[in-house]
Order: C-alpha cells, then sequence, then structure tokens
C-alpha cells in the first residue's frame, strides 16, 4: 500500500498567504494562494480532517488530512472523466454505484444521463458531504435535491459486501491508499465489487498517479486484469493533484472502452468542459515511460 504522508501549512509569502502540501518521500510541495488563512469549514470527523479554504485563483479547495481533493476550478476534468468514459461506453447503463466521492461531482455527471434510473452513491464521512454541499456547491448540486439519487452515509467496504444489488457501472470514487480509503485497494473489495456488478458491466477507479505512484498503479491493473477480459487505464489532465497527470482504471467483461459509438455522445445533448468523443479515446494513448511500468498488465 501507499505510504504517503502529507502535511498542509499556511506560509506567508511576499505578504500572500499560501497553503502548502507537502509531501517529503515524493520530493515535491505546491500550493494555492489564500483570500484568509481562517478556513470555511473545519471538522476533524472520525475519519479524518475535513477542510475547505477559499483561494484566490481556484475557488474553494476542498483538503481531507492535508490532501488536496477537489478545488472549484478545475473539479470538471476528474468528474467528466470518471462517469463519461463508461457511462458512454456502456449500451444501456440504468443503475450506477458511486463509491466515495463525497463532493458530489461524480453523481453529478452520472445523473446527467437520462438512461440512469438510479445513481447509489456511499460515502463513508458526512463531514466531506457537509463541507461540499455549503462550500462547494458546484459539484455538490445534486446531493439533495435529485430523486434518482440514493445517498447512503456508510462504509462501502461493508455495503458491497451485504448488498444484494447489481450494478450496470461502478465508480470508484475514492482518495489515496491511506485512512479509510485503504480497503478500497485490496482484492476482497474487487472480489465484492464483480459479484455487485452485472455481467457486462463495467468499473472505473481512481487510479493514482504515473509520475508518483505507480506501484499502487500496478496493484490495482493487477487486481482488475485477475477478474475481468479487458482492463486498461487512462489518463487526464488537472491543476490540483500533484505532477498534473492523473489516472483511472478500467475493467469490464464485455465492453471495450475504445470501441464506444462516439455518436452517443452528440446524440445525447450534453456539453462539457473537459471530456469529448476525441479525448475519450486519446485518453488511452499512454506515455511511454507508464507503458513500461504497466508491461504485461493491460490487455
Amino acid at each position: 500500500m501507499s505510504e504517503i504522508q502529507s502535511k498542509a501549512e499556511i506560509i506567508n509569502r511576499n505578504g500572500d498567504n499560501y497553503i502548502v502540501e507537502a509531501q517529503d518521500e515524493n520530493g515535491f510541495f505546491f500550493g494555492f494562494k489564500l483570500k484568509n488563512i481562517k478556513p470555511l469549514f473545519s471538522k476533524q470527523s472520525e475519519f479524518q480532517k475535513v477542510e475547505v479554504y477559499a483561494s484566490t485563483n481556484h475557488g474553494n479547495i476542498l483538503f481531507n488530512d492535508n490532501l488536496t481533493m477537489v478545488s472549484e476550478r478545475d473539479e470538471f476534468a476528474y468528474h467528466e472523466m470518471i462517469a463519461h468514459v463508461p457511462l458512454f461506453t456502456h449500451d444501456n447503463p440504468k443503475k450506477v454505484l458511486v463509491i466515495g466521492g463525497g463532493d458530489g461531482g461524480t453523481a453529478r455527471e452520472v445523473l446527467r444521463h437520462k438512461a440512469v434510473e438510479k445513481c447509489v452513491m456511499v460515502e463513508i464521512d458526512k463531514a466531506v458531504v457537509d463541507a461540499c454541499i455549503e462550500h462547494i456547491p458546484v459539484t455538490a448540486s445534486e446531493l439533495t435535491t435529485n430523486p434518482r439519487l440514493e445517498l447512503k452515509i456508510e462504509d462501502a467496504v461493508k455495503y458491497v459486501a451485504e448488498t444484494q444489488e447489481k450494478f450496470d457501472v461502478i465508480l470508484v470514487d475514492s482518495t489515496d491508499p491511506i485512512g479509510p480509503a485503504a480497503p478500497l485497494f485490496g482484492p476482497e473489495f474487487y472480489n465484492n465489487i464483480k459479484k455487485v456488478l452485472n455481467e457486462d458491466g463495467i468499473v472505473v477507479s481512481q487510479g493514482e498517479s504515473g509520475w508518483y505512484e505507480s506501484k499502487m498503479q500496478k496493484v490495482l491493473i493487477s487486481l482488475l486484469s485477475d477478474r475481468f477480459k479487458t482492463t486498461k487505464l487512462y489518463n487526464f489532465s488537472n491543476l490540483t493533484y500533484p505532477g498534473g497527470l492523473w489516472s483511472f482504471t478500467y475493467a469490464s467483461n464485455k465492453y471495450d472502452p475504445l470501441s464506444f459509438d462516439d455518436a452517443k455522445v452528440k446524440a445525447s445533448g450534453l456539453s462539457f468542459q473537459y471530456y469529448n468523443k476525441d479525448i475519450h479515446k486519446a485518453a488511452f494513448c499512454l506515455p511511454e515511460f507508464m507503458k513500461k511500468q504497466l508491461a504485461g498488465l493491460l490487455s
């Protein structure tokens, strides 16, 4: 498992205050200029410290245990790519399970698809949901108003082990493999994911950084390749995660994401800020260093 240890602190630079995230083992730090050093929201929950700060250039930003989770400025890149790649690939995604995703952005994008009759979202930490409803409404807009959303505040590991429901698409929108998210990166969890996924289903998971977490990417891809016929990894770029280049894993026993009917994108009538039919395919074109790191693991 990852041994990420991050610390966030506020520093003053030329009279301006910045909140910086530092990971000593990876040898980097980066930060965001703040409007105010006082957080808009701060709570130590049962699971983690949850904070929201107002920045000058990136909108409000959510931190969990000092790790940057989401900023208003670029949240659409992550949420559009985790949701629309599998939902446009699947022929008829009626039931979707979102694991984690407490900011609400993934559920928001899922619910834009008219074919989706029900989206179940299982988030362990109510503090994250409360923080985003109050301070990051751009992502949390559907959490309290959409009748097709069933929000459960509970342990997703326990949920997938016990539920009798089946899903067409499962999106594992987790944080890094530390703290409450650690069990979401293990074999027992993915055994249960396969159990609650329909035979023609698709599972997409937050896939870490090819720059800093290549070992964890190998663990995830290995777990999936042992259980599914088609296993791939795709990338997107963002402003708030270390290295800028970030990944999702993709797995299915039926659907190849590169063979999807791209006419469905136009027919949907949906507009996007990051995703489009060309990005859908291009995202699976991996840089050479990642191909070498994952050699023999992708299908």
